[in-house]
């Protein structure tokens, strides 16, 4: 089978191409240049796109004895993911960049030009696996490592894609794959793994935004405002700058009557208010979604013992009742409570270990303060 093994410069992504080649498999390194200017995305430790990035791709394909090519995606991962970046926070809502990346370019612009050029399959280092159910579909379940599990950021994935991807390291732990890269002699086998976001260079993402988006951004101030009694406690520099269960950077002179400290609860964009209060206020019972990705055959309703969501990428599972509406929206029943979860933020439907899909949340179900 002709693969190309997308490289990002890292261990998990080396070890995955050489697994690949020495399943017999015809293999070709890739590494995605996502940045016209790479020296803005961020390096080292904490970046996965960069051009110490790129150099590190080579330098394992050449162990591996595989050929090697840099792909020019930064135009497509600047209209699809940085972009939507920062529209969905002007909107007052959270995105997940990294979901959107395997969405729409490496699970759809890599492997739609893999395809056409004659690879059967695109393999990467992500932390899931892939079996072939009773009915003949390929399904993605959680990785044997939970620590490092992937398949919340991979379940935007559909049936078709996930028939032409392979992922080499589900199996395995993540201290053993590190173990397999120094007896195969990749220079990355201690490289430390990446962070946050990778074109946010410093990881201030409201700087970062605050510079780009400039005439763009909703508004540039306003008031923080308690959301029980209205009172104005401070001043922010843009709502775009926070996200809904936020505590920190808000700079409120004024402590709570009750002395707890209070958490971002909604956000508004037109008005420019950012509303806060206790934590409990943030306790969520129900999602809505749209934009629905299913993995396999679109489920009607989903319940039982093995049913959970997942609201964040190294977050907590969560009991639920799932339906899928006839006009093709998700709705979702938490039956234990979450918590600080915004608009813009993926809902991962599982049954058991199984990747079922997932939503794109667009609203959420309070408990009544």
């Amino acid at each position: 089978m002709r693969v190309l093994a997308a490289m990002s410069g890292g261990v998990d992504s080396a070890v995955a191409a050489a697994r690949a080649a020495e399943a017999g498999h015809d293999v070709t390194g890739v590494h995605l240049a996502l940045s016209r200017n790479p020296a803005s995305y961020r390096s080292g430790a904490r970046g996965c796109c960069t051009i110490e990035d790129s150099n590190d791709a080579r330098r394992a394909a050449d162990v591996i004895g595989i050929p090697f090519y840099v792909w020019d995606m930064s135009e497509r991962f600047h209209e699809d993911v940085v972009e939507d970046f920062m529209d969905e926070y002007a909107a007052g809502r959270t995105p997940n960049p990294c979901l959107r990346c395997n969405e729409k370019i490496k699970f759809a612009a890599v492997l739609d030009r893999a395809l056409a050029l004659g690879f059967d399959a695109v393999a990467t280092g992500h932390y899931a696996q892939l079996r072939t159910g009773a009915d003949g579909l390929v399904e993605m379940h959680r990785a044997v490592d939970g620590g490092k599990d992937q398949s919340y950021v991979l379940g935007v994935l559909d049936q078709e894609q996930l028939r032409h991807s392979l992922f080499p390291l589900g199996d395995t732990p993540k201290a053993l794959v590190r173990e397999e890269a120094a007896r195969r002699g990749l220079l990355v086998a201690d490289k430390p793994d990446s962070h946050d976001i990778c074109f946010v260079a410093d990881g201030d993402n409201a700087g970062w935004l605050r510079e780009k988006l400039g005439e763009r951004a909703p508004n540039h101030g306003g008031d923080i405002v308690d959301d029980a009694t209205g009172e104005v406690l401070g001043q922010h520099g843009g709502t775009y700058g926070y996200t809904i269960g936020q505590r920190k950077g808000l700079r409120i002179g004024t402590p709570a009557p009750d002395g707890k400290p209070r958490f971002v609860l909604d956000i508004e964009p037109v008005s420019g208010t950012v509303r806060v209060g206790p934590r409990e206020r943030l306790a969520v019972t129900g999602l809505h979604g749209t934009r629905p990705r299913w993995c396999g055959t679109v489920p009607t309703a989903l319940a039982g013992p093995g049913v959970t969501v997942q609201l964040r990428a190294h977050g907590d599972e969560h009991r639920a009742r799932v339906e899928v509406t006839p006009d093709g929206e998700v709705e979702v029943e938490l039956l234990d409570p979450a918590y600080g979860i915004a608009p813009g933020q993926a809902v991962v439907v599982y049954d058991g270990t199984r990747v079922v899909g997932s939503a794109t949340i667009t609203a959420t179900d309070r408990v009544a303060a």
